[in-house]
């Protein structure tokens, strides 16, 4: 990772494209000379005039005619360069923009899904569409814009001091004052900190408007408003309070700045006139005056470019931070050699693990130990927060663990490449994901080169086929915005047919027929006893009907595993798993109706005395 900042990094980020930035810099470069060859005509023409004042008839026409042309073509030139170098930088733009988004989004992917939970989802988002929308805009815009300012600048100043020194400081005397108020209120600690809160305030809003417009139905079914959703208002006042304060800070600054460039003209003409007045017959100076006057607009054009360019620099160096913070994240190290198990029971080592730094009192796994054997399910229960979803998480490897190892037959998974271990496990979430797509590409995600029959087998077997017949295109109907939704037992099936359809050694299920109604659970079931055939299955298990043949239960509390064996071994035992099981038994034949509700109100009125 770089360690340059703000607009130096920007220029780097820019590099990965240098051929067509050069190329957009020499056309810009070009624009800038043509667009100043009109005001070189303008010169020639007045003082062709001015020598002749007394006879104007004297004056040489063709000549004057000839400055007019060149006057023409250079304009005309330097429109058309303009164009061709805005074109390019615009390609050049866009290019890197979409290398550098699928950059971030190839580096966040390969984080570690702590870092994940650690951010909000508006903060990331934030990052990948503003933060680096600002390199588009600026090496598309800005950075043409000050190729072309310093060019014309360069030689605006060159011309202005060989024709005369005085004048031409009396030019640059207020483009001073202007830019250093300016670099002083970019440079200060105070506007660094500001801007800094206001990015700040700004992803929290983000974040917070994407929790509000999740949270929609609990906000109508409770009557609420956007000023009740608290986190949500208070979060826009803050974005308010830092903008304004913000703007109030430049406001002197940038007054200042635009007064200074907009009177150059009033700082020329007291120098010229009494330049003049020392020699009141000289015509050539007469004419190198009037040049000046000329030129004084010109001169404030490019000035106004670079004062923009200067106060984007504020929103590129905080964004180019934000970008290069997620890009400096410590991805899951990858071996040097991938090796790949020729078997797959999956083994559990002395291992611990923690979400955070410390050790200890905080680990989420302590001394964790078992063996699932390929063609065996292996159940995973306990109380919530007992560590079942993290051990399932970890054979993924979406963390490390502290200290011990995870195997896959032979194999520690950290000697196993990220792309081959994910084509070894494959999971079905208790709440399933669909992308916003077609059903058919929802599903064919979990084996992108599957064939068309692959896909719908995989479909078939997962009891999809009868809702996908009475979608409005079928395979091809789109889920989400623009198309349909889907109940949360259909998105279930989906994710099972991804995972048929995977058909990796592993699978990791997490309560996979959660959303299942009665009608398709049993349906669901079947396929999934397909789907486990022959392969190491690690099961959680909510509803413990689930998984009482499962040839290994583990009982997890705290983070330890408490007890293991099968369904009637643990019954015996009367432990936690027992405890478990009864209150499992009495919920389930647990109903209300008519004559209970009318039981338990006599029985509180008698309690209550009446």
């Amino acid at each position: 990772m770089s360690n340059k900042t703000g607009m130096t990094r920007l220029l780097e980020i820019a590099g990965e494209k240098r051929g067509l930035m050069i190329v957009s810099g020499l056309l810009c470069s070009l624009s800038a000379v043509c667009m100043l060859v009109p005001y070189a005509s303008v010169f020639f023409i007045l003082k062709e005039l001015l020598e002749h004042a007394a006879f104007p008839a004297s004056a040489d026409g063709e000549k004057m005619i000839r400055w007019g042309i060149i006057a023409l073509i250079g304009f005309a030139t330097g429109l058309i360069t303009t164009y061709a170098g805005g074109m390019i930088a615009h390609i050049a733009a866009f290019r890197i923009l979409y290398g550098l988004r699928v950059k971030l989004a190839d580096h966040i992917g390969k984080l570690p899904l702590g870092w994940l939970n650690g951010k909000s989802t508006g903060a990331i988002k934030k990052t990948l569409e503003q933060n680096v929308e600002k390199t588009e805009t600026f090496i598309a815009h800005h950075l043409p814009d000050l190729v072309h300012a310093a060019v014309t600048m360069m030689l605006m100043f060159v011309v202005m001091f060989t024709l005369n020194v005085w004048l031409a400081l009396a030019c640059i005397l207020p483009i001073i004052v202007g830019f250093t108020v300016q670099i002083a209120l970019i440079s200060g600690s105070t506007t660094r900190e500001n801007l800094k809160q206001c990015h700040d305030s700004l992803e929290r809003m983000n974040a917070s408007a994407v929790q509000y417009v999740r949270g929609m139905p609990a906000v109508k079914v409770f009557g609420q408003t956007v000023h009740s959703f608290r986190q949500f208002y208070q979060d826009m006042i803050r974005y308010r309070d830092y903008g304004v304060k913000l703007t109030n800070q430049f406001q002197t600054g940038t007054l200042i700045f635009k007064v200074m460039l907009g009177s150059i003209a009033a700082f020329i003409l007291p120098v010229g006139v009494f330049l003049l007045s020392r020699d009141p017959g000289g015509v050539a100076f007469a004419s190198v005056l009037l040049f000046f006057l000329v030129m004084a607009p010109s001169i404030s054009t490019p000035m106004f470019k670079i004062m923009f360019l200067a106060e984007t620099l504020r929103d590129i160096h905080e964004g180019v931070q934000r970008v290069d913070r997620i890009l400096s994240e410590g991805q899951v190290p990858e071996p040097e050699r991938s090796r790949q198990p020729t078997s797959f029971d999956v083994s559990f080592d002395h291992v611990y693990f923690s979400y955070g730094k410390d050790l200890g009192n905080n680990d989420a796994l302590t001394d964790i130990s078992f063996t699932a054997r390929q063609g065996e399910v292996t159940a995973l229960v306990g109380p919530s927060g007992a560590g079942k979803s993290t051990v399932a998480n970890l054979v993924p490897r979406f963390w490390n663990v502290n200290s011990g190892e995870i195997r896959i037959g032979d194999v520690d998974i950290r000697e196993i490449a990220t792309s081959d271990l994910m084509n070894t496990v494959a999971f079905v979430f208790q709440e399933s994901f669909l992308f916003y797509d077609t059903v058919y590409n929802n599903i064919a995600i979990g084996r992108p080169d599957a064939s068309t029959e692959d896909v719908y087998a995989a479909a078939k077997a997962a009891q999809c086929q009868a809702f996908i017949g009475n979608l409005p295109l079928g395979y091809d109907t789109l889920i989400g915005e623009g198309g349909v939704y889907l109940s949360g037992g259909e998105e279930q099936r989906i994710s099972v047919a991804r995972a048929i359809l995977k058909n990796a050694p592993v699978l990791m299920l997490d309560e996979a027929t959660a959303f299942a109604d009665p009608e398709n659970e049993h349906e669901m079931q079947l396929a999934l006893k397909a789907l486990m055939k022959n392969k190491t299955v690690i099961v959680i298990a909510h509803r413990l009907s689930t998984i009482r043949d499962a040839e290994q239960i583990l009982v997890m509390e705290s983070g330890r595993i408490v007890e293991r064996g099968r369904h009637e071994t643990l019954i015996s035992a009367n432990g936690l798993y027992g405890r478990m099981w009864r209150s499992y038994s009495q919920a389930a034949q647990w109903h209300m109706g008519k004559e209970e509700v009318e039981d338990e109100h006599e029985r509180a009125k008698q309690h209550y005395g009446g």
